[in-house]
């Protein structure tokens, strides 16, 4: 009817126990699900349970009763009213109008089921059990139901070659009425007409009579729109189904007939990668590819004004995969055969590579699934092995074998992500790191042969999905963000970063193609990520791998996209404000890059002249002491000439006014209280297990240990060095090692000169030892001295403590 739900669903029949909470019913032939019609004319799964009819005191009639076979709550209570259409389809389906937008449908596992209960409902209405539909449903105006009260139904003309322009124009008029077009549904159904329609179309293609062809389609395309799932249902019989097709190659608004049929029967051919032993299976296989063709193909585009016309023919393709999936599920031999057959290695490449497609397809189909079925499906999936047969496959060398092989991944990934986190640290216990699934992935994100990396961006993004905290579970006893995190920075961030470290071991990158410069743009965009969202991992392995030193050799790149890429990683560095990046940076001289990209950018007003401006914006407004110092110390004499932009000279005042206040000991007292209070707040908002971190780190640095470990040795002064800090290095020589020592102490916005002098005793072998280890004491070149920027010891809680207790 033509108010009726968009969408009748059909059932597949569901695995697991058919017994209602408790086992007080294993029939199966009364197991329903329940589906609600939402506002988008979708069918909602509410649930699956068994239905009875019985008397219901409250709602004063008998009624359908449906109880949820998990724990026995009612899912559904319905009286059966007198005047309410019933509709029943597809011998499985009742489908009905609980109020004016309200549709409900009970899909039964059995026919047997569906009769009995639609007995019960025609019995109630006083109705004949062999109609498909209780009443007539009208819902245009009184007055045009008043008129055509008293007339009886549509009279079809006879189904002859001679009266088929007659017969179209009937079809045609009858579609804008729904009254008419429920009349006309019904005689359709009633006289078997359409199948008498087919016998003449073979007639007239015999005759070859074009005429009559093109009515035929008008007719049979008219008949899709009336919307009617018992239509459908002859329509797309095996009988009818392929000269419905050959009607709706003869549009009267083209040349030339289309070769629909052909392609059918020739061109597309059906492959069972396992043999389908289900007759039943095959055949809605083979249905539900024609009826998509039909919708796909064949059907011209409907009108903004046929749009819903068409929703039974969705919801007949859509409730037929849900079958499919249903059927496939629970034949356990036959996913059983298929994962053996996939993952052994003898099975021959085609084979592989259709067994593989057939999966995809199969995963693609689960997406029409509801929510409960899909968590079902890829249970099922998982509960075969599908994740180390993907492991298996992803090692194999036939490139489109791996490529749909990714494409099950995403779904896999984009349906459970924490599935697939829990499988690869549970393989880390057995295999070596460079068969991990994870770590096969990152592989082929590297080698993708694509020139625009498609295949390469959606890896990244999966990856993306699977490092995220946002979407990781935390529960009382185990908490996945840091078990996974610690998994993957062990295992696999060395395999992500391998392209980057390879590609910068000099000052330029060693590859600057194209492609090369887009893989590397991918993995640092990965890994702005990580700074941002994984804290103290991240932190970790930058500074003991020394990757931003790396990372800033690709601003010397031709691309400007990965320059950009380059300044930033840099720049979510330093939005973050922590002084442990903040003293990696300078004792490593790591703005040198930038400042001279921003140099070699000249005057040019582009993308890469803002980034740097508003980074050094960002210092200058955030207040950042300690790199506003280091800037100024060091790279002013570069960038003092640049007037256009007020940021530089903002940053020399800044630094200006940070001398002033440390030549105040009242200022710098108040100022170190102040610091104080603020290292407590922050301490109090930091996980544990980071406050552990930073706590073991701060104290190894106050020994004296390096940021970069020794395996990454610091270039010689020399190698370091570009013209801008050779510059910078004979000002400086100019000064007395003492002056230079007491300078850089009071640069660091740290101590005031009060705390340095009462504290130097303490601090003296330290500074023997690094002095020794450098030619130029306090250069930008030397390790470091106790009070400079880059004095691994020049920021901590007891330091800025005892300094406002030296000063008071």
């Amino acid at each position: 009817a033509p108010d009726q739900p968009s969408a009748p669903p059909a059932i597949a029949s569901q695995s697991g126990g058919c017994g209602v909470a408790g086992g007080r019913m294993t029939d199966t032939r009364r197991r329903v699900k329940v589906y609600t019609l939402n506002e988008d004319r979708q069918w909602d799964d509410r649930g699956t349970g068994h239905v009875s009819s019985c008397y219901v005191e409250r709602l004063k009639g008998m009624s359908l009763l449906v109880r949820a076979e998990s724990d026995g709550s009612l899912l559904l209570e319905s009286k059966i009213n007198p005047n309410t259409a019933y509709q029943k389809q597809q011998d499985t389906l009742i489908v009905w109008s609980e109020a004016e937008n309200y549709d409900l449908a009970l899909s039964f596992q059995e026919k047997a089921g569906c009769d009995e209960i639609w007995e019960k409902i025609c019995q109630v209405q006083g109705k004949d059990p062999s109609v498909d539909i209780t009443q007539d449903v009208v819902d245009e105006s009184e007055e045009e139901r008043f008129d055509d009260m008293s007339s009886p139904g549509l009279e079809l003309p006879s189904c002859e070659l001679s009266r088929l322009e007659e017969i179209a124009e009937l079809v045609a008029s009858s579609l804008p009425s729904p009254l008419r077009r429920e009349k006309l549904a019904l005689a359709l159904e009633n006289e078997g007409y359409i199948k008498k329609l087919l016998e003449i179309f073979h007639v007239c293609e015999d005759l070859e009579n074009i005429e009559g062809l093109h009515h035929l389609y008008e007719i049979i395309k008219g008949i899709f729109l009336l919307n009617r799932t018992a239509l459908f249902e002859v329509m797309f019989s095996e009988e009818c189904i392929m000269d419905v097709i050959g009607c709706l190659e003869y549009d009267p608004s083209l040349s030339q007939s289309r070769k629909h049929r052909e392609f059918l029967t020739k061109t597309a051919k059906f492959k069972e990668v396992i043999p389908i032993s289900d007759p039943e299976l095959k055949q809605k296989i083979h249905q539900t590819y024609r009826v998509q063709y039909i919708q796909d193909m064949v059907l011209p585009t409907p009108s903004v004004f046929e749009e819903n016309m068409l929703s039974t023919l969705h919801s007949f393709i859509f409730f037929n995969k849900v079958e499919i999936v249903g059927m496939l599920q629970e034949d356990e031999k036959f996913l059983t055969d298929l994962f053996a057959q996939l993952t052994d290695e003898a099975t021959d490449e085609e084979k592989r590579q259709e067994l593989v497609n057939f999966l995809k397809e199969f995963c693609a189909f689960s997406q029409t699934l509801q929510p409960q079925n899909r968590d079902a499906f890829f249970k099922t999936l998982s509960n075969m092995g599908i994740l180390p047969a993907l492991e298996v496959i992803l090692g194999m060398d036939d490139a489109q074998v791996r490529s749909a092989a990714t494409d099950i991944f995403s779904y896999l990934v984009e349906y459970n992500p924490s599935m697939v986190r829990e499988f690869v640290m549970q393989e880390a216990q057995q295999n070596d790191d460079d068969i991990l699934l994870i770590n096969l992935i990152i592989e082929h994100m590297i080698c993708d042969t694509d020139p625009e990396l498609g295949g390469a961006v959606l890896l990244m993004g999966l990856l993306r999905t699977l490092v995220d905290p946002e979407n990781m579970l935390a529960t009382a006893n185990k908490t996945e963000k840091t078990e996974f995190l610690g998994f993957f920075y062990k295992h696999c961030m060395h395999v992500l970063t391998a392209p980057l470290l390879a590609n910068t071991t000099e000052d330029k990158p060693s590859k600057d193609d194209f492609q090369t410069a887009q893989l590397l743009a991918l993995i640092l965009e990965l890994l702005t990520f990580c700074v941002e969202h994984h804290t103290y991992h991240i932190k970790n392995y930058i500074i003991n791998k020394d990757i931003l030193r790396r990372v800033l050799v690709l601003m010397a790149s031709k691309h400007a996209f990965l320059a950009l890429c380059a300044l930033r990683f840099k720049r979510k560095i330093i939005g973050l404000k922590d002084e442990f990046y903040n003293r990696y940076i300078m004792k490593s001289f790591l703005f040198e890059p930038v400042v001279k990209a921003f140099l070699n950018n000249g005057s040019r007003y582009n993308l890469m002249n803002s980034a740097i401006i508003e980074m050094f914006e960002f210092i200058r407004v955030e207040d950042i002491k300690s790199l506003t110092a280091h800037v100024i110390e060091n790279y002013w004499k570069a960038l003092e000439d640049v007037d256009y932009v007020q940021t530089f000279k903002g940053l020399k005042l800044r630094f200006e006014q940070q001398r002033e206040r440390q030549d105040n000991p009242k200022l710098d007292s108040m100022r170190s209280i102040l610091r104080n209070h603020r290292y407590r707040r922050d301490a109090r908002t930091l996980e544990d297990e980071e406050e552990m971190w930073f706590n073991t780190d701060e104290d190894d640095m106050e020994d004296g240990e390096a940021v970069v470990p020794p395996s990454d040795k610091p270039k010689n002064d020399e190698d370091i060095m570009d013209p801008i800090s050779k510059f910078m290095e004979r000002k400086k020589l100019k000064e007395s090692e003492e002056k230079e020592v007491l300078l850089k102490t009071n640069l660091s916005g740290r101590q005031s000169p009060s705390f340095k002098l009462s504290f130097s005793s303490g601090t003296k072998s330290n500074l023997t030892s690094q002095s020794s280890a450098s030619n130029l004491p306090g250069s930008p070149g030397s390790p470091g001295s106790p009070g400079s920027p880059g004095s691994p010891g020049s920021v901590s809680k007891s330091t800025s403590q005892m300094a406002a207790i030296t000063t008071k």
